[in-house]
């Protein structure tokens, strides 16, 4: 996430960037400058810094799991081999007004306030004037996103679309559902609409050194554990889980979000080159320049993030991106004596720098830490096994 010191975006017309990345890295959990924050036009979701190619690796070889994911998302996609009983809308006209008040309107939803920002665009809160329900509305500039190479051969555009295509075959209660998508060719604007998380990401107000404390982090994990096997048994793989991707909802449920460097791979081969996530949260064999299996990479995330929301801090930080890759790869996993020894199997399990030694997810869940009194995780019947099931039975088998 390159040769970028601050462990993000490498900001070649602003270098006095770069100390206040590497500061937000330490405190918060991951550096997102992706929009300018003093833009105070929220639908101009333009950016004025200068990215380097730091997500993605420097050449077409390292970006072919890319292309491969788009044809295997498109091949699902038109043979409607989707995991959701109602499908993204899909919206090829925008009408950009304002209601009574003089509040922004696109279409049917009407502006009320900025949430953050997103990978290449800015999220502001929208309601809808049909239903009054509110949605997060992911929005870009398709001239933008086109110009911005990502790669040689692809630009921030190819992300942008492949994030959609992945979210509408996707349908779970941890993981942030897609609604529509609003795409005028005769305009610049495109829009994702999101359901509206509201609540804050799982680390958001804890800061170090005090964490979430270990009730929490036990709900949280559940959650996301639920969501990324999800994920993993419909074959894709998300790539950059971290706690600024997990959002949690005014009932506390966790909701996995941001797929904008996630992958979909064919049955079980879910070998991948160059991880393009954050470099906190990347698994050691992501950090030799060797391929590695996506699934165990998301597993290793998922054990730095209980990390995080159980310590507040990293478990492996370096003075430099080389430097925190080096203790990725080198440093032994740290853990005090004093703490449940449960848990302190479970992140040993999980931060295992062997991939082949490392906990699976279906490992995870019949921990005995997280199954805890609220016994084994649930059984999820999704909707593609739903309409098999369905399929079968009218079949008579």
């Amino acid at each position: 996430m390159g040769c970028c010191g601050c462990f993000g975006f490498a900001f070649a017309k602003k270098p006095n960037m770069l100390a206040k990345s590497e500061a937000r890295l330490r405190n918060h959990g991951t550096p997102e400058f992706l929009v300018d924050e003093e833009l105070e036009d929220e639908d101009d979701c333009s950016q004025n810094v200068d990215i380097s190619d730091t997500r993605h690796g420097v050449n077409d070889e390292l970006r072919s799991p890319t292309k491969r994911t788009e044809e295997i998302l498109m091949y699902r996609t038109q043979r409607g081999l989707i995991c959701r009983e109602f499908p993204v809308k899909e919206t090829h006209k925008l009408i950009r007004s304002e209601d009574e008040n003089g509040n922004k309107m696109i279409n049917e939803y009407v502006r009320e306030s900025k949430i953050g920002s997103g990978s290449y665009g800015k999220v502001v809160l929208y309601r809808s004037t049909i239903n009054g329900m509110r949605y997060a509305i992911k929005a870009f500039h398709k001239s933008h996103l086109s110009r911005l190479r990502v790669a040689p051969s692809e630009t921030a555009m190819t992300d942008v679309l492949r994030e959609v295509l992945i979210m509408k075959i996707l349908e779970h209660p941890n993981i942030v559902n897609l609604i529509e998508v609003i795409d005028d060719p005769t305009t610049d604007q495109f829009y994702m609409v999101l359901e509206y998380v509201e609540g804050k990401w799982i680390c958001e107000g804890s800061g170090p050194p005090g964490g979430l404390g270990e009730i929490k982090a036990q709900k949280y994990l559940r959650d996301i554990v639920f969501g990324l096997m999800y994920l993993h048994a419909h074959n894709i793989v998300h790539g950059d889980i971290k706690p600024d991707n997990l959002l949690v909802t005014a009932a506390g449920v966790v909701k996995i979000g941001d797929f904008s460097v996630s992958q979909a791979f064919e049955d079980d081969n879910d070998e991948l080159r160059r991880s393009p996530g954050t470099p906190v949260f990347t698994a050691p064999e992501c950090c030799l320049g060797l391929t590695y299996h996506g699934k165990a990479a998301d597993t290793w995330a998922v054990g730095i993030t209980l990390y995080c929301m159980v310590f507040g801090k990293y478990p492996f930080l370096g003075d430099s991106l080389q430097d925190t890759y080096d203790k990725i790869v080198n440093s032994p996993l740290s853990l005090p004596n004093h703490m449940n020894p449960l848990l302190k199997n479970l992140l040993e399990g999980l931060l295992c720098k062997d991939p082949r030694d490392r906990m699976t997810l279906g490992d995870v869940a019949e921990h005995a830490w997280v199954i805890g009194e609220e016994g084994p995780l649930p059984q999820y019947l999704c909707w593609c096994k739903r309409k098999r099931l369905q399929k079968e039975g009218s079949n008579g088998e």
